[in-house]
């Protein structure tokens, strides 16, 4: 009998369907891939409800997911780095590998650039995928799957500390505790700040978020940008070097301007808005560089780094896991914002 490929596929707004799709036989320098875990992420609800993420839209029928991890169940021709059987962690990102940008080491820029599971792109949150060989790294014995999962939002903090500047002794701030927020706890402590404040206005987020390792949260009180900047430089006893805006809420961009420190960084994760009104002369006058990122470049590797010697624990973050028939549930769940990572179980 032939296998179900069962996968979460978006027609457009409002419209997720469980269906069976083709079942791809991996061609030169690809593998196939079974996949195990697959984590939600707050762009595939953009995605499902908005059909849009600035640019990207939705115009034909496609599968989400894109923080993934699998093991390895046939080999493509001149595949020598993988064998049957291999558990990886899939980095869902295809590129020219021809252009100024691959070539200068920054690939995520490359005009070509594809990543799976974004449209019109076919994702992970299925059963069997077809991906290159060369972006999947082998997870060893002691990573499991789900940590394989969640180096893809692990990757994206570790490209926003190396954007931002993070060192010995930065003090660093993070706007929003979600899932992208508590990593880039991890990821800073392990970079060396030397203090990480946390804000966010979910109480039982920040609890977790202190037991991370951050040193202090704030559940901000006031509504005015200036007077939640002094906020935060009272909560830290200081301004911080560094801020992380995870949440996309313009009043947290504008208050992360107006308290980082003079020549210091406010490096912008978190999407909200395609509009959003800042203090520019403001960072202006102060150097204060405003930086984003997109996707990642060459940082899989050090999540395996971080991961492998047990240095971070993301697992921490995982809050629910479902299997792949009851992906609709879980969805749901996630756009009721409850739990923080929801995890699919594909097997």
């Amino acid at each position: 009998m032939e296998e179900s490929n069962l996968s979460v596929v978006l027609h457009k707004v409002n419209d997720l369907r469980l269906e069976n799709t083709a079942i791809l036989e991996p061609g030169k320098g690809e593998v196939q891939l079974r996949i195990a875990r697959v984590g939600i992420c707050g762009s595939d609800i953009t995605l499902w409800k908005h059909g849009c993420i600035g640019e990207l839209k939705v115009t034909n029928p496609f599968t989400l997911g894109h923080e993934t991890s699998g093991i390895v169940s046939k080999l493509g021709e001149g595949v020598t780095n993988l064998k049957v059987g291999d558990r990886v962690a899939i980095e869902p990102v295809t590129t020219c590998g021809r252009c100024d940008k691959c070539k200068n080491g920054r690939y995520n820029l490359c005009s070509k650039l594809a990543i799976f599971g974004l449209p019109p792109y076919n994702g992970g949150l299925t059963r069997y995928h077809v991906h290159g060989a060369d972006l999947c790294y082998k997870l060893p014995d002691n990573i499991s799957l789900e940590e394989g999962a969640l180096m893809e939002p692990l990757s994206v903090t570790i490209h926003a500390a190396r954007r931002a500047g993070i060192t010995l002794g930065s003090r660093v701030l993070i706007c929003g505790a979600g899932t992208l927020g508590l990593l880039s706890v991890l990821v800073a402590k392990s970079y060396g700040a030397s203090q990480v404040c946390v804000m966010d206005l979910n109480e039982s987020r920040l609890r977790l978020a202190k037991s991370m390792g951050a040193d202090v949260i704030l559940v901000p009180k006031n509504n005015g940008a200036r007077e939640l900047a002094d906020e935060i430089e009272q909560c830290m006893n200081g301004k911080p070097t560094i801020s992380l805006e995870c949440s996309g809420a313009p009043l947290c961009v504008q208050s992360s301007i107006y308290a980082t420190d003079s020549g210091g960084c406010v490096l912008c994760i978190g999407l909200g808005p395609d509009d959003v009104t800042i203090p520019l002369v403001d960072a202006v006058l102060r150097e204060v560089d405003v930086k984003g990122i997109l996707a990642y470049a060459h940082c899989y590797p050090i999540a395996l780094a971080l991961l492998k010697p047990g240095t971070i624990d993301v697992k921490q973050i995982i809050t629910h896991e479902f299997k792949l028939e009851q992906s609709l549930e879980a969805f749901e769940l996630v756009n009721r914002k409850e739990g923080i990572k929801v995890m699919i179980n594909c097997e």
